[in-house]
């Protein structure tokens, strides 16, 4: 089940698309002009805007702007009566990540999200920081192309920095995350560990990002 919001004026294709959606499961809500599709997007965190061309107020290319400008990363499928290959440069240009063409029918509609979905899968799965690469699905770590073989409380130790780039996080917020509330906060355990991550992900690369912060805790710095 996904979060939809479908931005069309014409009522009678946007409650077509909303009965279709909800009757495979997904949240969808309906707006008909880009003033309103603001306010919904402003409360929600929706996965997926499908977005007409043809808006009052503005044109859906310039709404898709407006939102790739405004930090949105919702996945933009563009709708549009327009068939040409320079209209669907433009909407792709203009921050849509895909382009159907109206008249369309329902189950290319829901081929084109569930193909937005399996990206999003995909992106979720992996954690990113310049050339260091985690797949979190099949557990594999990489830098600048050169696979990195991590223990289970290594690949764990590297996650939480990877979630927390350029964040400086003490033995306890590590302690909690990574060992449990269990842990011993005398133990050496941690300083172990980060020494092992660091030789593995730092030692034979030019650039060093695992850092300690004296009396501070421990930053894996963010990498251009």
């Amino acid at each position: 089940m996904i979060k939809i919001l479908v931005v069309e004026d014409e009522k009678k294709v946007s409650a077509l698309i909303k009965q279709g959606l909800q009757e495979v499961g997904h949240l969808v809500e309906v707006s008909d002009t880009p003033s309103q599709a603001r306010e919904l997007i402003r409360k929600n965190n929706f996965d997926l805007i499908i977005l007409d061309v043809m808006l009052p107020e503005m044109s859906g290319l310039e709404f898709s702007k407006e939102l790739r400008v405004s930090g949105c990363k919702s996945f933009i499928l563009m709708l549009t009566a327009l068939s040409t290959t320079k209209d669907k440069i433009m909407g792709l240009d203009s921050g849509a990540d895909d382009y159907l063409t109206k008249p369309f029918e329902f189950d290319e509609l829901l081929a084109r999200v569930r193909a937005l979905m399996r990206r999003q899968t995909e992106e979720k799965s992996l954690l990113k920081n310049g050339e260091l690469v985690m797949d979190l699905i099949g557990r594999q770590v990489s830098r600048e192309g050169v696979r990195i073989d991590l223990t289970t409380k290594e690949f764990s130790l590297l996650e939480f920095f990877m979630r927390n780039l350029d964040h400086v996080m003490d033995r306890n917020a590590i302690a909690r995350q990574v060992w449990g509330t269990d842990f011993d906060p005398d133990s050496n355990v941690i300083d172990v560990y980060i020494n092992h991550l660091r030789k593995k992900i730092d030692a034979t690369f030019s650039k060093k990002i695992l850092k300690t912060v004296v009396g501070e805790g421990y930053v894996l710095n963010k990498m251009e």
